[in-house]
């Protein structure tokens, strides 16, 4: 290619941001990669070029070295330089070459799809929910960041890194020695699980305890229970991890242990929220705990509790944990500190039967090594100090005021509308219509209007082998994270569009 050609379809943006020399360098390896410069090709000497261009020489030695450093050019001082002949490059160029050329490139497709493993992680199934907008009425799941006492911490914080000789390496895979230690005091007092701190795993957020599970106790085709409606965010690695999904009708006492006894006698593992179920909101009856204790038992099967926010109950003193009633040794206990303290920590935990300690964590190691290291500590010493407790006892009671204010809304504003489910706890209220609505349609005219409406049929997965029980079509709100007065005004704004929707 002629200098006069190369240099008339340079096209260097001087207003550009990009450094001039970034360019050129990215409009000649274009030309060589298209074909427009083709192997063996000199490229005219810097003096020449930058005269041509009308920018300085150093811009073009700058193009010229970077080019060679990473092979496209080759040559020598007093010999010139030359497309490298090394290059499997296009046999025929394109008629023009253009600085913008990159840019308006079809992106090809991959060199291969997705493994079947892909696929499944892929699933819509899979998809979760995350916010990054302000926080409103109604939604579920969320604490009150409102109230979280993030000056202590951050001063506890800055007190860890003042010190940080032994926070720059390599971590336990199961997690800070001080801060299962402090947990397993913790469990055993509020929730009466029973375990030594090293049954305990650190995870990054419940939701890597529930696929490591599903991924270390399950093989291809092997069946799971799973509440119906439940938590998608466990449906989603049991589907990856190839289960057969099992889905399990829920009734005011729980999971139907006698139902999916009778229709799936062969699962190897079982999703449970007995405390809190998500998101009916309903506790599991001791008469149904020790059913399904019993049944795991004879079929050697392995129940997973996840204990999601059973910190928050606001009527009557909570059943202890499942795990605590297992004499078996089938019970996973599952937690998370998102609820109680602010999602974004993403920390968990697993408390495992011994059997099962030494596989999980090997499998967390080769994960991710371990969960950071230093919100483990700050969390130790959040615990150690006594502001977990108070936090805990603090938030209890403002999560208790915003239910009853949600509550007193519903009866006063929207109880010819709307009939509550189970109250008794939790940072989240089921609510049912009273006649035929369309949930979608009302979930997407409360977005328009400000609020934040989660369907229940959300958390109902179809099969391919069962449907779910029907179950009263409604909504999820949650109560958490947003103000009294603000429960009070989205009360009233989700009557009027109710009404619309008549």
């Amino acid at each position: 290619m002629h200098m006069s050609l190369l240099t008339s379809t340079l096209q260097l943006d001087r207003q550009a941001k990009l450094p001039m020399f970034r360019q050129l360098y990215a409009a000649i390896k274009q030309a060589i990669l298209s074909g427009a410069m083709p192997p063996g090709m000199q490229l005219p000497p810097s003096r020449d070029f930058c005269r041509s261009l009308s920018i300085s020489r150093q811009t073009v030695l700058n193009a010229y070295e970077q080019l060679l450093a990473e092979g496209y050019l080759c040559g020598a001082v007093g010999k010139g330089t030359y497309v490298s002949l090394q290059l499997p490059l296009r046999a025929s160029a394109p008629p023009a070459l253009e600085l913008s050329a990159p840019d308006r490139t079809p992106p090809l497709p991959p060199p291969q799809a997705l493994s079947q493993r892909g696929l499944r992680y892929a699933n819509p199934a899979g998809q979760s929910h995350f916010h990054q907008d302000k926080t409103r009425a109604f939604r579920v799941s969320m604490p009150g960041l409102d109230v979280f006492p993030f000056q202590v911490w951050a001063r506890l914080e800055a007190r860890r890194w003042r010190h940080h000789e032994d926070k720059l390496g390599y971590g336990d895979p199961a997690g800070y020695p001080p801060l299962r230690e402090l947990l397993a005091v913790y469990l055993k007092a509020a929730r009466g699980v029973n375990c030594r701190p090293e049954q305990i795993i650190i995870t990054s957020g419940s939701q890597q305890a529930l696929y490591l599970l599903s991924t270390m106790l399950l093989d291809p085709g092997d069946a799971a229970w799973v509440e119906s409606p439940g938590y998608r965010g466990a449906v989603a690695p049991l589907h990856a991890a190839q289960a057969r999904l099992c889905h399990v009708p829920v009734d005011q006492d729980g999971l139907d242990v006698a139902y999916a006894a009778a229709h799936y006698p062969q699962a190897k593992l079982v999703y449970v929220t007995p405390s809190h179920q998500l998101p009916l909101g309903m506790t599991m009856s001791l008469q149904r705990r020790l059913a399904l204790l019993a049944w795991a038992k004879a079929q050697r099967a392995w129940v997973v509790e996840d204990d999601y926010d059973s910190e928050y109950r606001y009527s009557g003193a909570p059943l202890a944990s499942l795990q605590s009633l297992d004499q078996s040794g089938c019970v996973i206990y599952v937690g998370t500190l998102s609820k109680v303290l602010f999602p974004g920590l993403r920390l968990g935990y697993m408390v495992l039967p011994e059997a099962l300690v030494q596989p999980l964590v090997q499998a967390k190691a080769i994960i991710d090594k371990h969960t950071a290291i230093v919100p483990q500590m700050v969390l130790a010493d959040f615990i150690a100090e006594g502001h977990f407790s108070r936090h805990i006892k603090r938030t209890r009671k403002l999560y208790g005021e915003r239910q009853a204010a949600l509550l007193h809304a519903l009866d006063t504003t929207l109880a010819d509308e709307l009939r509550c489910g189970a109250s008794d706890g939790g940072l989240d209220l089921a609510v049912h219509f009273r006649q035929g609505r369309d949930e979608q349609a009302i979930v997407q005219a409360g977005l328009a209007a400000g609020l934040e409406l989660r369907a229940l049929s959300h958390y109902v997965t179809a099969s391919e082998e069962t449907k779910p029980d029907q179950f009263a079509p409604g909504l999820l709100l949650g109560f958490a994270s947003v103000t009294e007065a603000e429960i009070a005004q989205g009360a009233t704004v989700l009557r009027k569009l109710l009404r619309e929707k008549n």
